[in-house]
């Protein structure tokens, strides 16, 4: 017995289920009154009675549908649905209707392919960025460029979609937090973002540069865990992406740093004059000067570095040639005075390693062709002369054999210097996606929906501390994420336990120590002790639950040094010699006077409850 179809707003038909965010569900659907294929975004059920994710969704629908452009997924219609639950009772779940995208999100692309060429880098970046400028003229800032929110299509039209966290310029403040909440991706987080402060367009700008950067080179300008990431994109500078793609040129190098730009005044003031740039790099051209200007203060003094450990030889050779990408960048591309001074130290280097070692001779071995054979075989073959490691990659070969090496066989390597064997996984291996802050079945039927047999995947008895991650979802598995698992092999999730270690914290400021906690997923409860010690006030001088296992978010009791109370003691005035009559009334007001001490100076509370000030909470990495 077949079952009707379910239909929204009394036209929208709701078909196969076709994505899944964080907060919805995306169908395919089907418009019975204009006869046209939707797709149809529903608000998650166990959603539905949070305020806060209501208002986002209808945030969502507001922002786009007053967006009509090429390059950004159109809003139809928006409405809400009754929903009756498990026990009798109504919840309204709202639902946005939207052009169906035939074709990739960036992020599918990127775990499919890896990177992409430079010249399709640029052409999909522009196509963000003609989005981005359409919509930062109407005053909407999107708030979470990521490649998991544009889709290319199988004509390849670039699409923005998801304005599920756009704010408009015009609302009051237009921070980046809620209650000390991050909104937006970790690894294409801006600082302003990552510090809680006010958005602009240019908070976009960096966001589509992080973007562009994993484009060419595969890899997100930054990496680690999401708390981690917050600080590196408030502190670290990034390196050009042709330290990890050669065959990125000068010019988008600079494009690529400039978006990346820690101050907003220093980086791309417009969607615009980034295009341009951009499209510039594409075809040749000249670039803008302040694009220039970033790559030669954030890339020369790293290359240089780098280029006086290769000796005078490296000076003289051709700086079109591909260097080992494990180790080295390519050529400098801050400019000719750079060039110069690489070569000068290089000379100077050069000199005195042959003084050294004159006869200029190296220990070198040739490295033996072992592509076709075993891994087990290679490595016995190679590990007498060489560090052996081993990468995976799926193939048409049998699992376990070596389809890749380098340095390539025939070649000379310095004896004890690394050989990487690229290994197949089998013909029927999958790539491994990210399940980590899943809960284990929701990670299970994703693994499942990847292509991994379910008599495969294993869920561990032990529980892994200080994670972050809430208790009974995943915090880790084993292969992790974006690994390449054999046919054979089995993959094994690992919950979170959801406790965390208290660190230890003596001898730090109230300030080190609540960062310290932030970034171990803990609050802070301050007390205070008077100490006459002064090299122990305004320090932690104890933690009573240092060392031991706490729930996530838990706020820990940490005893600062405080100094003591200030004692004044007041002396009474002199006053004249009272007359008899009034002797008696004098000294008892003199007696009073004189035990009366003024009151102490104000103090702090004994106990204040404290949260990182002005630092938002870490954001998920999901994409």
């Amino acid at each position: 017995m077949s079952t009707a179809p379910r239909i929204l707003g009394g036209r929208y038909e709701v078909g196969e289920l076709i994505g899944r965010g964080g907060m919805a569900e995306v169908h395919a659907g089907h418009d019975t009154r204009l006869g046209r294929s939707v797709a149809i975004k529903i608000l998650r059920s166990d959603l539905a009675r949070d305020p806060s994710f209501l208002q986002r969704f209808r945030r969502e629908a507001q922002s786009s549908a007053g967006l009509n452009h090429a390059n950004i997924v159109a809003v139809y219609d928006s409405g809400e649905d009754t929903f009756v639950e498990a026990g009798g009772g109504t919840v309204d779940i709202p639902y946005i209707v939207m052009e169906y995208v035939d074709g990739q999100t960036l992020r599918e692309i990127l775990n499919d392919e890896k990177k992409l060429s430079s010249d399709e880098a640029c052409r999909v970046t522009m196509g963000i960025l003609s989005a981005l400028e359409y919509s930062h003229s109407k005053g909407i800032v999107h708030r979470d460029i990521k490649p998991g929110n544009v889709m290319v299509t199988r004509g390849g039209n670039v699409k923005v979609m998801d304005f599920g966290i756009a704010r408009a310029l015009a609302d009051v403040g237009a921070t980046m937090t809620s209650a000390q909440a991050v909104v937006g991706t970790a690894r294409y987080l801006s600082p302003e973002q990552a510090q809680g402060e006010s958005v602009d367009p240019r908070t976009d700008l960096y966001s589509a540069g992080c973007v562009l950067f994993e484009l060419l080179t595969g890899r997100a300008p930054f990496v680690g865990e999401p708390v981690s990431l917050v600080y590196q994109h408030i502190g670290e500078q990034p390196q050009p992406p042709s330290l990890y793609e050669h065959s990125v040129s000068p010019e988008l190098d600079a494009v690529v740093l400039h978006s990346l730009e820690k101050k907003r005044d220093a980086r791309y003031q417009s969607a615009g004059e980034f295009r341009s740039d951009v499209l510039a790099a594409r075809s040749g051209q000249e670039i803008s000067a302040a694009a220039l200007a970033s790559t030669q203060a954030a890339g020369d003094s790293t290359e240089v570095v780098n280029y006086t450990r290769r000796g005078a030889a490296l000076a003289a050779a051709d700086h079109t040639a591909e260097l080992d990408e494990r180790h080295e960048p390519k050529r400098s591309r801050g400019g000719l005075w750079a060039l110069a001074v690489i070569a000068a130290l290089a000379a100077i280097l050069g000199i005195g390693y042959l003084f050294m070692n004159p006869s200029g001779a190296t220990d070198q071995v040739t490295v033996t062709k072992v592509e076709g054979m075993t891994y087990d075989q290679a490595f016995s073959t190679l590990s007498q002369d060489f560090t052996v490691e081993r990468k995976e990659t799926a193939s048409d070969q049998s699992e376990g054999t070596v389809v890749g090496q380098d340095p390539p066989g025939g070649t000379k390597a310095d004896r004890n210097s690394t050989v990487t064997l690229t290994v197949s996984t089998g013909p029927d291996s999958v790539k491994v996606p990210d399940v980590v802050g899943d809960s284990v079945e929701t990670a299970r039927q994703t693994l499942i929906s990847a292509g991994i047999d379910a008599d495969r995947i294993k869920v561990s008895s032990e529980k892994k501390d200080d994670s972050g991650v809430d208790s009974g979802k995943v915090a880790e598995t084993n292969p992790k994420a974006g690994s390449t698992l054999g046919a054979s092999n089995e993959i094994t999730l690992y919950p979170s336990s959801g406790k965390v270690t208290v660190p230890d914290l003596v001898g730090k400021t109230q300030d080190e120590a609540t960062q310290a906690l932030y970034k171990a997923h803990l609050s802070i409860s301050v007390t205070y002790e008077r100490t006459g010690d002064e090299t122990k006030q305004g320090k932690v001088i104890s933690v009573p639950d240092q060392g031991k296992k706490v729930d996530n978010g838990t706020a820990v009791v940490v005893v600062v040094g405080q100094k003591p109370e200030a004692t004044v003691t007041a002396t009474p005035s002199p006053t004249s010699t009272p007359s008899s009559s009034s002797s008696s009334s004098s000294s008892s007001s003199s007696s009073t006077s004189s035990s009366t001490k003024p009151s102490s100076p104000s103090s702090p509370s004994d106990t204040t409850e404290l949260t990182p000030s002005n630092t938002a909470s870490p954001p998920n990495e999901d994409d």
